[in-house]
């Protein structure tokens, strides 16, 4: 039996995420986040929510090439924190 390595994708716990440009910082409702796109699937961001009570965040993807505002970035970030049960800090079931 060959160990040698296959070609292919990397196990999902074994990638590592590239960005392309500056993270972009937001303060949503007292609320810290950085927010950087994806390098290698536009349209994808990541948000993490640098004053949460957990290393936290969540993501968000639209079409290939779509681009956020930082406008729509606040929003995104304020629906999130809408969702946070304050008892936890984490999304509510």
């Amino acid at each position: 039996m060959s160990t040698a390595p296959e070609p292919g994708l990397a196990p999902e716990h074994l990638r590592t995420i590239r960005y392309q440009g500056e993270p972009v910082r937001l303060v949503v409702d007292g609320h810290e986040f950085r927010v950087r796109a994806r390098a290698e699937e536009p349209g994808t961001y990541d948000f993490d929510w640098l004053t949460g009570p957990h290393d936290y965040g969540f993501g968000l993807s639209g079409a290939a090439g779509f681009t956020m505002s930082p406008a729509e970035m606040t929003e995104a970030a304020r629906d999130f924190l809408a969702q946070i049960d304050p008892a936890t800090g984490y999304l509510a079931e």
